[in-house]
């Protein structure tokens, strides 16, 4: 069984900071790409930062909308994806949701989180 058990959400004001934690069990990152996504009330589910290993080199990305004020990190060690998050806006409100996939495409085997909630008010 494979768990993906988030943490870190809640209410902030705009312009604080939160940091959400992904703690996996049952699984391997060794190989594996991370991300997090997000859905906002009326809206899609869209990716926000993602994370992957090749070749010994880590690669980030971020979405354009949140580039320069999230950042994705993992401790292997303790099988933990983060996404902190700094200068929030109303429109990060979101639940947010990590997910593992063992290719980018986060296709129909990617496993997933049971979402955390954030809230950015003005």
């Amino acid at each position: 069984q494979v768990q993906l058990v988030e943490s870190g959400g809640g209410s902030v004001q705009a312009g604080g900071s939160l940091r959400l934690s992904c703690a996996a069990s049952g699984y391997s990152y060794a190989r594996d790409f991370k991300g997090w996504f997000r859905q906002g009330p009326g809206k899609e589910r869209e990716g926000v930062a993602f994370i992957g290993s090749s070749g010994g080199i880590t690669d980030t990305h971020y979405a354009d909308s949140v580039k320069g004020r999230y950042t994705i990190s993992q401790d292997n060690a303790k099988n933990t994806v983060y996404l902190q998050m700094n200068s929030l806006k109303p429109e990060d409100t979101a639940m947010y949701y990590c997910a593992a996939a063992t290719t980018m495409g986060f296709g129909p085997g990617t496993y997933w989180g049971q979402g955390t909630q954030v809230t950015v008010s003005s």
